[in-house]
């Protein structure tokens, strides 16, 4: 397993449009996904042990900011050959049993994932209601291990800001998690 950390945010780059099926059944576009004010696009998978420390805390964190007009929508990306784990039937029973409040969808081709610079699970990308990048920083202090109760929610706090003001903090540190499952060319 390959630790990366993500680039330094892109202030303003626009998001790129996609249409991939859900685990609901549904085909999910970014039209279909933004929020009021704004949407969060991330990147994870079932199997990463950076996701898994954090899926709690997103799924509390992702569920409050709904209610601040910022939605979010979870795209998986890996080859999941050698990570079984990964698969789309096991997508859906991850998404049952943690209650995602966001839609989980699969990137097959991994054009998602290759148009949006993804590097590595989890990778966040918070772009305000006009869907231009506003963040790119991490979930929390967490690595493989769930942070201690308490610390700064970054990506929380960086999403209300984008709520409230359009523009994200200045001040990001990147994720940190495994690398994308790139397939074999």
């Amino acid at each position: 397993m390959v630790s990366l950390t993500t680039p330094v945010c892109d202030f303003g780059w626009k998001a790129s449009d996609f249409s991939l099926p859900g685990v609901d059944g549904k085909l999910w576009t970014l039209t279909d996904a933004m929020g009021p004010k704004g949407l969060l696009v991330m990147f994870i998978c079932n199997h990463c042990p950076y996701v898994k420390a954090i899926r709690p805390r997103l799924v509390r964190d992702l569920a409050e900011l709904k209610q601040h007009g910022i939605h979010a929508i979870a795209i998986m990306s890996n080859d999941p050959t050698d990570y079984e784990e990964d698969s789309f039937d096991n997508m859906k029973q991850v998404a049952a049993e943690f209650g995602f409040p966001f839609p989980y969808v699969i990137d097959a081709t991994q054009a998602v994932a290759k148009a949006y610079g993804a590097v590595c699970t989890p990778d966040f990308f918070g772009f305000n209601r006009n869907a231009e990048l506003q963040y790119r920083g991490r979930f929390d202090a967490s690595r493989k291990d769930t942070a201690p109760e308490g610390v700064r929610r970054d990506l929380y706090e960086a999403m209300l800001e984008i709520a409230a003001t359009q523009r994200g903090p200045a001040e990001q540190i990147p994720s940190m998690g495994c690398s994308i499952k790139w397939k074999e060319a």
